[in-house]
């Protein structure tokens, strides 16, 4: 785990730890009538969360050649969780926009 500094693997593990709990705190108040439409964003969150554990996976083993796929997987799973980030907010919109 030579690879990062000390700085840069705080940074990224921290990271990782605010977005799973934006996603649990997301999803729990969109318990609430009022806020149903937010289900949407937390389940949108998945693929980028997804994404984040490939690099830090990555980083963990040293960047090696063998475990190159996971770069991959990363840039589609940052590719597919930036597409539901969108759809999901748009649903919110149309959602939310009956409310007014």
């Amino acid at each position: 785990m030579h690879e990062l500094s000390f700085g840069t693997w705080l940074i990224h593990i921290s990271s990782v730890i605010e977005w799973i709990f934006a996603i649990f705190v997301i999803s729990k108040i969109s318990k609430f009538e009022k806020y149903k439409p937010l289900f949407w964003l937390s389940l949108g969150m998945i693929p980028n969360l997804i994404s984040a554990m490939c690099a830090i996976t990555w980083h963990i083993y040293d960047n090696q050649e063998l475990l190159y796929g996971l770069v991959t997987l990363q840039g589609i799973m940052t590719l597919i969780g930036n597409t539901t980030l969108a759809i999901s907010t748009i649903a919110i919109y149309k959602l939310t926009s009956s409310y007014e």
